[in-house]
């Protein structure tokens, strides 16, 4: 299957313009948080985020689809991405999630994801990820008491 979403390290592209949207964003959400559910415990993913504009747009609708998905989103604040991974191992989640684009131009934004030990995820779960997108997400999402909740830290980034 060829890929259409995830580059060389996760999803990137000028903000409001696909895959780089709220609608997608929400999708990718949903589709991570169930590939990463693994158990009965409560699921958490954290999110940290560059001091791009867009980052405020995408960073909700994320959070919307982990939450649907079930899995507890803790909401870091704008750090660097090495602090996303190394607190992913530390606060162990599930997953880790790092909204920048790096180097490329500020109208750009990008979404990488980490394992629980903190690196990159595999081709074969990113396929995995968009093999979900393409299905009838909608059974597959939380129901009441299994619906993630969000909690923003503010303090992870002065740490």
């Amino acid at each position: 299957m060829a890929r259409k979403l995830f580059g060389t390290d996760g999803i990137r592209g000028k903000a409001n313009t696909f895959p780089i949207t709220p609608q997608m964003a929400l999708q990718v959400g949903i589709a991570t948080g169930i590939a990463f559910r693994n158990g009965k415990h409560r699921h958490r993913v954290v999110i940290g985020k560059d001091a791009r504009l867009s980052g405020y747009m995408i960073e909700p609708a994320l959070t919307a689809g982990f939450t649907a998905a079930g899995m507890d989103v803790f909401l870091l604040g704008p750090m660097p991405t090495p602090a996303v991974a190394m607190l992913t191992r530390s606060l162990r989640a599930d997953l880790g999630v790092m909204i920048s684009a790096s180097h490329n131009p500020y109208e750009d934004n990008g979404i990488k994801f980490f394992r629980p030990d903190g690196y990159k995820l595999s081709d074969e779960v990113e396929s995995e990820i968009e093999r979900l997108i393409d299905t009838d997400m909608n059974k597959l999402l939380a129901h009441g008491m299994d619906i993630g909740r969000a909690h923003r830290d503010e303090a992870a980034s002065t740490r």
